[in-house]
This record gives structure tokens, sequence and C-alpha cells, in this order.
């Protein structure tokens, strides 16, 4: 059996797919350690995962609950060149420590996320395969394809693909000082620089939590490119606490903006405001962003809960409200459910885009958001069957994708 070694993003976005794959790998009997700081440690091992801790230098206890909490508060360009920063001091950490932990740790093969471009660096210096795993949108770019941080609709027009090339050169501009990283210790393990993203993924397999109907037409992914659908795993007895006898028949709404952006007060409020008049029930999930006083106030209009069952409450539900974040989209839309995206900054505005194109939900933008623009998006979904029609055929697409036993099975076809 093998020794998987995983590298992720510290967020729980990236985290919890990784942690589904991580289980289906060790019911196959192989081994799963995740690497990273020593914040990261509770987590993973109270899922049975191995953890070796890196970074401890630039990274000490507690400072990743201090940057998650100041990046919450941050939206749009601000937020994204505060996280360009915290994966330049993350890259540097993986390329430091890394490869002597996963030497050490005698690991076979390793995963990494698609947005960690050290991954590569270090399997090819330590010479073992790796795979690459697209746990948000896919990045690998083409003319015909915009950004994966921009709004902007897919079109083939030659003005689309200039405005698509300028901006993956922006793109670039951003992620310069993180490339330069890489290269500075592929150098110092004498491997050729690479010059963009897109050279640090696997030429073995990319694996992609996207279905093929939630991803603009392509023509230029590579053999070894795989859409497998949600990363999902839900593990027997333990089961989040939820209030199911308070559901009152009533058509559900779904509201939740993640785990990042939960504390944006104005907009649970916004929403609130817009379900009011209408015949529905609302639950918010705040995933403890919300103050007591606050979830007291809004308990007078809507169920609260800090965390909710997904996507057994999806089943239930008529329309999701969401940051645009992909694994909230995707559940909504594996149980059928249209949503409206209220994106707030990273790729949000382009899963967002995505999902308008699909016609399985619509979008609001963060600074066009007012209750009577929400409630009147809210009517229209609610009314038309075409959204549900265009939810149904993403959710086949989730269905026939394959998910995290299709990814375990091209993992094991290309590293075993």
């Amino acid at each position: 059996m093998a020794h998987f070694g995983i590298i992720s993003p510290p967020v729980p976005g990236h985290l919890n797919p990784f942690s589904a794959l991580g289980h289906e790998l060790r019911r196959r009997q192989h081994s799963v350690t995740f690497f990273h700081i020593e914040d990261l440690a509770p987590r993973i091992l109270s899922e049975g995962f191995g953890f070796c801790a890196i970074g401890q230098q630039d990274h000490p206890l507690g400072s990743l609950p201090e940057s998650l909490s100041l990046l919450g508060k941050l939206d749009g360009l601000e937020a994204l060149r505060f996280t360009v920063r915290a994966v330049e001091q993350m890259t540097e950490a993986f390329c430091r420590d890394a490869p002597k932990a996963i030497r050490r740790a005698g690991v076979d093969a390793l995963l990494v996320d698609q947005t960690e471009p050290a991954g590569g660096a270090i399997a090819d210096h330590l010479g073992i395969p790796f795979v690459t795993i697209c746990n948000a949108l896919t990045l690998n770019r083409e003319i015909r394809v915009p950004p994966g941080f921009s709004p902007w609709p897919h079109e083939e027009s030659l003005w689309a693909q200039l405005r698509n090339f300028a901006g993956y050169t922006a793109a670039d501009v951003l992620l310069r000082r993180i490339i330069g990283i890489v290269n500075r210790y592929r150098r110092q393990w004498g491997l050729p620089a690479q010059f963009c993203a897109d050279q640090s993924f696997s030429t073995l397999a990319q694996i992609s939590q996207q279905p093929p109907a939630f991803d603009y037409p392509r023509k230029e992914l590579p053999q070894c490119f795989h859409y497998v659908g949600p990363l999902r795993y839900f593990p027997p007895g333990r089961e989040i606490q939820f209030p199911w006898h308070q559901l009152d028949g009533r058509p559900l709404v779904y509201a939740s903006l993640g785990t990042l952006q939960n504390g944006r007060t104005v907009v649970f409020r916004q929403i609130i405001e817009a379900c009011r008049p209408l015949k529905v029930q609302l639950v918010i999930s705040h995933a403890g962003g919300l103050s007591p006083e606050i979830i007291a106030e809004f308990s007078n209009s809507a169920l609260v809960v800090p965390y909710a069952p997904q996507q057994e409450l999806l089943k239930k539900a008529s329309l999701t409200i969401t940051h645009a974040g992909l694994n909230t989209v995707l559940d909504s839309l594996s149980q059928a459910v249209p949503a409206i995206a209220i994106p707030i900054t990273y790729e949000q505005p382009a899963i967002a885009a995505r999902l308008s194109w699909t016609g399985a939900g619509s979008v609001l933008p963060l600074k066009k958001l007012t209750t009577p623009a929400l409630q009147g998006i809210m009517q229209r979904l609610l009314t038309e069957q075409s959204y549900y029609d265009r939810a149904q055929t993403v959710a086949d697409s989730i269905r026939t994708a394959g998910g995290v036993v299709r990814a375990g099975n091209i993992i094991e076809e290309v590293c075993c």
C-alpha cells in the first residue's frame, strides 16, 4: 500500500475536499499524511490522518486564526492581495521545510492543491510522483476561458480573447513573487525554472471537483485532466446537530457565507429583510461568525445555527443564497437547488459567473446588494421552473462524474 502526502492551503474550502479524498484512500488501505502548520494539527489528527508540522519559525501556533479573522473582514482586491501575501509566506515554508519532512515520513506520492505551486516542485526535487487536485475553480488557462478570478462571462469573440489575455497577464504579475520563490528553490535543487502556474500542474493526473456541466467549454485541457465532481465524505456517527423539528413546511431558503466571510452582519440582515414578505422559511448557517447579540436579533426572523448538515438540509431546500464558495454552490446544485450568488472576493465572482452561465442561478454583486434587488431575484428563482431544470442538469452531471471514488481510482492508477 502507498503512503500519500497532502499539500493544501490552510482553509476549510480546500482542507474539506482533501479530507474526503484522504478517507477514501484510507478505505483502500493507503496511508495519508498532511504536511502543514501546527494550527491544523488538532483538526487533521482528529480525523485519523498523519500530521507533520512545518513552518514553525514563521507560522507559530495561533497565527492562523489571527490571519483568517483579519481576512474575513476584507473583500475585493484588498482580500486578494492579502491572500497572495499569505501564500508567499506559505510557499516559502513549504519549500524550506516540507522536503525534509516528506522524505523522513517515507511518502511515496504527493497530492497537491492546484493553488500551491510549491507542491509540484517539491515532488520533482524528491523524485516522487504527484497528482494535482483542483479544489477551487479549474485554473488551467485557455484564451477562450476567462481567468479564474474574474466575473467575466464566457465569450469567444476576439475582443473577449484579448480581455482574457490581459487578465492572465495581470494574474502573472500578481503571482510573480510566488513563482519567484518556487524558482529560487528549483534552482537550488537543480530543476529548470517555471514561468507560470500552469507549469506546476501534474502531467500524471489533474483531478477537478467541478463536474463537466459546471465549467465553460474547454478545448485545451490535457488528457490527464479529469472532472470528477465534488469530493465529499460523510463520517458515520458524526452528525451535525440541527433542530429539524423547527422546520415548518414553508419553502426553505438556505443562506451561508462560508467559513471566512461568515461575520458579514449587513449581508445577513438584507437576506432576512428580503425574505420577510415572502412565504418562505430562512435558515442561516453562520459558522461561528455572528455574535450572541446578533444571533438573538436574527432568530426573531430566521432559524439561525452555527453549522448545518448542509447536504441533508439542501435536500429540503427550494433556494440557496451563498457567497459563491465552490463547495456550497456544488452542494446546492447536487440537490438540484438553484442558488443566488453574492460574491465577495477570491474566485467567487468567477464561480458566480459560471452559476449564471449554467442557468441554475443568478448573481447579485455585493456592491449592488439591496433588499429590493435581492427580493426580486428570489421571487424569480422561486417561481420559474427553468432554474430548477438547469440545476437538475448540473445535478445529473455531478451524479455521473464519479466523485471521490473515481478520484481514488485515478490516483491509484497513476501512483501505485
